[in-house]
């Protein structure tokens, strides 16, 4: 049986690989501290659990979804971003519902490439921006992100050449992998370029309500972004519903519609029930967010402080649960993952796998209990390198 040339260019999804080999170790009885995925160990709300069960009994809910989400949930959202960002929106033309914000960005560039059309991709990067694009048959040019630019990509490093071959700019803030949060000027910076380059602009916003001291920047809070892009959001990291593949994009009309008309050919919509639930999450008491963030803060104090003494270097993230962390030197991304597995029984995320640009760090996901952190930082203290 032969896979077709696309399929082959794409690599293997990198947290497939980490959890084959953590099931690997698990079954020689290793005992596996992993802040490798960064999938949520807390529990969804109480309140959103009761709303999809009540939702789910209602026969009305368990025929095909079908068109771009119900108008409740899209006022929802519509509700949430003005009292969130002061941000306007049309809920019938300007919000998309998804099935969890990874399928949006991947139909994505279905909509908009035609073949050797390049797009621009920050890395290191969410794997799913390249893997899209290689789909769609595009060609993805990667934009190196560097710690002396706080790993916000260097839009004037590209050439006249390849910003008119350019038809996609991926950007997410704040950043998955490295914490990085994007300012306003950056984001003007951003509509400016895109603007007079006739580029799309597609803002991963998954992780804009795990912050700490600081609320990070709506995309669409600049002047002239729904214009020209959309923002992509998620009840997945916000309410720990990694499971329930509940997402939106919301922004350019036209935009939208694009992605609608892809998403109207390969599926059916998302469960209304789940859509009921997304209503709940979104207009229902907030404390349990608040909570959430809360047990992340303690947790990221935890982890920097304990690698900050074993001479690991590394910023204090401000938003997201990761911690991004430079290896020691003489070792690469892969090889340090690969000790402090064989070790220690801790799993991390080499940084390579998120790009090139990666190489030389390794990622720390906050998604595990608190104790177990100390644990793993005690383990490290025994490590000789």
């Amino acid at each position: 049986m032969q896979y077709s040339e696309t399929l082959k260019k794409l690599p293997t999804y990198l947290f497939l690989k980490i959890e084959q080999k953590k099931k690997e170790l698990l079954k020689k009885g290793i005992d596996i501290i992993d802040f490798g995925v960064g999938d949520p160990d807390l529990p969804t709300p109480k309140n959103i659990i009761c709303a999809m069960g009540k939702a789910v009994e209602k026969p009305q809910n368990h025929r095909y979804p079908l068109g771009t989400g119900t108008p409740a949930f899209k006022e929802a959202i519509a509700q949430w971003y003005r009292k969130r960002f002061s941000v306007s929106l049309n809920p019938e033309k300007e919000i998309l519902v998804l099935l969890g914000s990874k399928e949006g960005l991947g139909h994505l560039p279905l909509a908009f490439l035609n073949k050797g059309d390049l797009v621009l991709i920050p890395e290191p990067a969410y794997p799913v921006y390249r893997a899209g694009t290689i789909l769609a048959g595009g060609i993805p040019y990667f934009l190196p992100l560097k710690a002396e630019n706080n790993f916000l990509p260097d839009l004037k490093s590209i050439s006249r050449k390849v910003a008119k071959r350019a038809k996609l700019l991926f950007l997410n803030y704040p950043n998955n992998p490295t914490a990085s949060v994007a300012s306003k000027e950056f984001f003007e910076k951003a509509v400016d370029f895109s603007r007079n380059n006739d580029i799309v602009v597609l803002h991963d916003a998954a992780y804009s309500e795990i912050y700490y001291e600081e609320k990070p920047l709506s995309f669409l809070q600049i002047e002239g972004a729904k214009g020209i892009g959309i923002e992509f959001g998620s009840l997945s990291k916000t309410y720990n519903m990694t499971g329930w593949r509940i997402g939106w994009a919301c922004g350019s009309a036209e935009v939208l519609e694009g992605l609608a008309r892809v998403k109207g050919n390969i599926d059916s919509g998302t469960f209304l029930a789940i859509q009921e639930a997304g209503v709940e999450a979104l207009n229902g008491p907030q404390e349990a967010t608040k909570e959430i963030r809360r047990t992340y803060e303690e947790r990221r104090d935890i982890l920097f402080s304990g690698l900050k003494k074993g001479g690991w270097e590394l910023n204090k993230p401000s938003a997201t649960f990761y911690l991004w962390a430079r290896v020691p030197a003489g070792y690469t991304s892969e090889k340090m993952a690969s000790i402090l597995l064989e070790k220690s029984g801790i799993l991390a995320t080499p940084g390579s796998g998120f790009g090139p640009s990666g190489e030389g760090y390794l990622r720390f996901s906050l998604t595990i209990d608190k104790e177990r952190i100390k644990e793993a930082i005690e383990r490290l203290k025994k490590i000789k390198l």
